[in-house]
């Protein structure tokens, strides 16, 4: 959320948030919302100054009973049910205005960066660097999905069959190099100075409003029926509401990360990327989540940060990828500023996204109400960033294409085979059904 003093009092702001929910695609009237501020401001105040008038009435019939003037007493009291009456009308005028005043004020976006590309969809989004060269096969190239089947590493036939639609089994090799590659990301990160914990995964709908999930982002959750939990789509959620509420020590940034199961319904993909791993119900992700002072200098390092460290991971898999900055119709609502890293898929012929790193400001941590004290004993709310480390099985797509030979076996990168019991090659054997 926006700081409603700052829409108020500014009108080249509230020019630039109604730029941003434009381009957002955000059905956003910014002066609709200043004109339910205003009525709600309107009646708070009526309301207030009814309930300063009962309240003095209430004083001046006790003053009255207790020196027997027992009609001037009833007269009052006839006044102060008319007040009481009047009073519970505004009360009820006043909560359906915050209603919608508050239902507007969850849809308003994060203002964009200056240096954020204009455009509509990621087909706008813009190169910023590109890191190693696609590969070349003077032989015939197998997808990730042949490539898994041949090594029996994975059986998307039988995920189908009990899960439904982007339903998979990941086995043996498989499983090791889904589980490696997350734990590569994990030490890399504790190494860095990030606090790893394990988080929730079913939180209430506060967290995720919160985090600013919902309410636009609800049809991408699958919720528990007949509660008020719902199944994350990212570590994120839990990561920055483990401070919801708090005043926290920000003098170093707060780094957190956490490897965790997502979830996530892909609603409007249907029919998109149905085959494969590239775009499942359930997935695995390692989170990198910070808090910092309200500096935009400070949460502009620490974007390149860990974008850096995603980058790192990319380089250590030995693949090749870009850096693009993401344009304002491909961004969330809670966006400032965002980078996606895309990795070279052989079998798409294109770059697929696979990491993204973004700067929220104090957009989060106001919905949150996470605070600090600055250098001048004042209350602020924190810059909250965002970045996917790596996220399987989705990685397992370039790993195994990259990495492919002509006889089908696989490179293992020299940094997963710590975590591949020192295996440097996957090699054709006989897999048992």
């Amino acid at each position: 959320m926006l700081d409603m003093k700052s829409i108020r009092e500014s009108e080249q702001y509230q020019r630039r948030v109604q730029l941003a929910a434009d381009h957002k695609g955000i059905k956003l009237s910014v002066a609709e919302l200043l004109d339910l501020d205003n009525d709600r401001r309107r009646r708070l105040q009526e309301v207030e100054q009814l309930r300063q008038r009962r309240n003095a009435g209430s004083q001046e019939i006790s003053l009255l009973m207790q020196q027997g003037a027992k009609d001037q007493a009833e007269l009052k009291k006839q006044e102060i049910k008319h007040i009481n009456l009047v009073l519970g009308e505004q009360e009820q005028k006043l909560r359906e205005v915050e209603a919608r005043f508050n239902e507007r004020l969850a849809l308003v976006p994060n203002i964009v960066s200056p240096d954020t590309p204009v455009g509509a969809s990621d087909q706008d989004n813009v190169e910023v660097r590109s890191i190693g060269e696609p590969a070349v096969y003077p032989f015939p190239m197998r997808d990730h999905v042949e490539l898994g089947e041949l090594h029996g590493m994975m059986d998307i036939g039988r995920g189908v069959k009990t899960a439904g639609s982007r339903g998979y089994y990941l086995k043996g090799a498989g499983v090791l190099l889904h589980r490696a590659v997350q734990q590569l990301a994990l030490d890399r990160l504790m190494h860095k100075g990030f606090m790893l914990l394990d988080v929730p995964l079913m939180v209430r709908t506060a967290a995720m409003e919160n985090t600013a999930f919902f309410p636009l982002g609800q049809d991408q959750a699958f919720a528990i029926a007949d509660e008020d939990r719902w199944l994350v789509g990212t570590s994120e959620v839990p990561l920055v509401n483990f401070y919801s509420g708090e005043i926290v020590d920000v003098s170093e940034p707060l780094r957190l990360a956490a490897a965790s199961l997502c979830f996530r319904s892909e609603v409007g993909s249907a029919g998109r990327d149905v085959s494969g791993l590239y775009r499942v119900h359930q997935f695995a992700k390692v989170e990198q989540v910070i808090l910092c002072e309200a500096d935009e200098k400070v949460s502009e390092r620490l974007l390149q940060e860990i974008t850096a460290n995603a980058e790192e991971l990319l380089q250590l898999l030995e693949l090749p990828y870009r850096v693009v900055a993401v344009c304002t119709g491909d961004m969330s609502q809670k966006t400032y500023k965002q980078y996606d890293i895309e990795t070279w898929m052989p079998s798409r012929q294109a770059y697929g996204e696979t990491h993204s790193s973004s700067n929220l400001l104090d957009f989060q941590a106001r919905r949150s109400n996470i605070r600090y004290l600055d250098s001048e004993g004042q209350l602020r709310y924190c810059h909250t960033l965002n970045n996917t480390a790596v996220a399987s099985p989705r990685i397992l797509i370039p790993l195994l294409e990259n990495h492919q030979r002509e006889d089908g076996s696989i490179y293992i990168p020299q940094a997963l085979r710590p975590y591949m019991n020192g295996i440097k090659e996957l090699t054709i054997q006989h897999h048992n059904d």
